[in-house]
């Protein structure tokens, strides 16, 4: 069972290892001084601010997040053991719950999540050159179809 909790300032701990292990596995295209650059970025601005949601085991043990802006994830990383096990999934339903047709922007050298959000439903909305902060790493910008039109075109 995995369960979504909102975050607490006792969570962010974990979620700096969770990003951290996670890029570590997924984002091999980062050079070493902007993953350093990046990581304090995320620890000291991103985690604190964001709104935060945790996905933990029935035991308790946090193995993702997700940061939610106004109409967009703008962080869902899980622990590299567990891909594959749910919790993104189980992250990204809830993030649609909260927002039905929330955007999302992926790395586009990071192919793995590309993959996951088109299997998820969200549609290809555009591309960036580079990420907010200017890097380059490109962008491909995704939206989720609000589930009222989904029906609408079903029904």
């Amino acid at each position: 069972m995995i369960d979504i909790r909102k975050g607490t300032p006792a969570d962010l701990p974990r979620a700096m290892e969770i990003w951290r292990a996670a890029v570590d596995a997924t984002h091999h295209f980062v050079t070493p001084g902007d993953r350093a650059a990046i990581d304090i970025i995320v620890e000291r601005d991103h985690l604190p601010q964001t709104d935060l949601w945790v996905a933990s085991d029935e035991a308790g043990a946090i193995h993702g997040f997700l940061g939610m802006g106004e109409d967009e994830i703008d962080s869902l990383f899980v622990d590299p053991p567990m891909h594959g096990c749910g919790y993104g999934s189980a992250l990204v339903a809830y993030a649609l719950d909260m927002v039905p047709d929330a955007k999302v922007d992926a790395s586009e050298q990071a192919h793995q999540a590309v993959a996951f959000y088109e299997r998820r439903g969200f549609v290809r909305t555009g591309r960036s050159n580079t990420d907010p902060m200017g890097w380059p790493y490109p962008l491909v910008h995704f939206r989720y179809p609000a589930r009222r039109s989904r029906r609408k075109a079903t029904a």
